[in-house]
């Protein structure tokens, strides 16, 4: 792997903008002596600070290999250290330390549709999975349409016989499924969708208030902690369209071409979002932990920060520009990933990686007080990145659409 320098991307601005007294003792009083000694206070660790993108160096180490179509890793949540690997096939594994176990955790190839960017797409498991023993994936199915469903766990396996869907989302074309899922800071289950296809969004979804397609969406599946069979989800009552008319209630944030993968940031809350581009930009959009939903990024009608089409005029009030975008000379498909909040490499400590799916290259991004993001090039190789993942300690890894699974390491 080759060390590459700064390679120009353009950064845009997402946000709008002693002395101690002490006591003297009175003349003449004892001193207290006592034989118990004292209590030591427990001395919280000093949070790492970031170190300059300048400085950081990374590889890649080999974790797992011999994957089918690997899409995404996860951290399986009990305290192993596992991770589960998913397959676009519709098979997710298990790994124990390199090794898979002989049996899948998940299989539904037999009703996952793999027809273009079609599969198994996205794995997600509660905050309170010890005792849920529940897990959500996205698929599509045989008639091409999203499906959000969920799985009792039993041993190591989701029984297949305990599936409940939770949500059907038709798709009109093969392609822009989205398919990330991820339960948010606040117990909420997100789902990333994309615009349902084909190009340039000739249904006009991304903007359409009334489709759940080319959106982040929001729902409730769990309720007092638990998931529970028969019950329908819920539409949160403080999602930003909840009480609008003519507005579908699931929707978090709208304006998406296809937002691949995305993630929370473990400290702030804060969502970062990797939206693939359609013929000229590639984007990261950002939305702070403190927002109350309701963002519009622009699909269709901008491009990253550009008109779309490039000869449009469109006004750019209402619409939340990227935090960082890229032209097709750096990448064709951006891969969203995750803000680093582990222990074992304190050089990464709060930076943010993203990737190219297309030109196997992988950037870290620093966000300023001010809103302002710089990024730097860190690794270029003839990887298919398809997405990062984070385990159960908050350790980052990639995923290789060839079929392999390396953990991230800083030099």
């Amino acid at each position: 792997m080759r060390i590459r320098t700064l390679v120009p991307v353009l950064v845009v601005a997402v946000l709008l903008a002693g002395t101690v007294g002490c006591k003297k003792e009175p003349a003449g009083e004892p001193d207290v002596v006592s034989d118990t000694p004292p209590v030591e206070q427990p001395v919280e660790s000093a949070e790492p600070t970031p170190t300059p993108l300048g400085d950081l160096k990374l590889t890649l180490e080999p974790v797992a290999a011999g994957f089918e179509q690997p899409l995404y890793v996860t951290g399986y949540p009990d305290g192993s250290g596992r991770i589960v690997v998913l397959e676009k096939t519709g098979r997710a594994w298990l790994v124990d330390d390199g090794a898979r176990l002989p049996e899948p955790f998940l299989d539904l190839s037999a009703v996952v549709s793999t027809q273009s960017e079609q599969g198994l797409l996205g794995m997600a498991f509660p905050p309170n999975y010890a005792d849920n023993r529940t897990v959500w994936v996205d698929y599509t199915r045989g008639d091409g349409a999203t499906v959000i469903s969920s799985f009792s766990v039993e041993g190591d396996v989701a029984a297949l016989a305990s599936e409940y869907v939770w949500l059907v989302i038709p798709q009109p074309y093969p392609n822009h499924n989205g398919g990330m899922i991820a339960f948010g800071p606040d117990q909420m289950l997100y789902i990333g969708m994309g615009d349902g296809g084909s190009g340039g969004d000739p249904q006009g979804n991304g903007q359409n208030p009334q489709s759940l397609l080319g959106k982040m969406l929001r729902i409730n599946v769990l309720f007092d902690g638990t998931a529970v069979a028969s019950t329908p989800y819920t539409a949160p009552t403080d999602n930003p369209f909840v009480d609008q008319p003519g507005w579908a209630p699931e929707i978090w944030a709208l304006g998406l071409r296809n937002p691949w993968r995305f993630s929370f940031d473990r400290k702030t809350g804060d969502l970062w979002i990797g939206d693939v581009g359609q013929n000229l930009w590639e984007e990261i959009d950002f939305q702070p932990g403190s927002s109350a939903g309701g963002e519009n990024y622009g699909w269709n009608t901008w491009e990253a920060a550009h008109p779309f089409p490039p000869e449009a005029s469109p006004p750019a009030e209402g619409f939340t520009m990227p935090v960082i975008e890229y032209d097709r000379q750096t990448g064709t498909s951006v891969t969203g990933g995750y803000v680093y909040r582990g222990e074992a490499q304190p050089m990464f400590w709060g930076t943010y990686f993203y990737a190219d799916f297309s030109f196997g290259r992988i950037w870290a991004a620093q966000r300023a007080g001010d809103g302002s993001v710089q990024t730097r090039e860190l690794i270029d190789n003839d990887m298919l990145i398809a997405s990062f993942g984070e385990d159960e300690d908050g350790e980052l890894y990639v995923v290789d659409f060839n079929g392999g699974v390396y953990r991230m390491l800083a030099e």
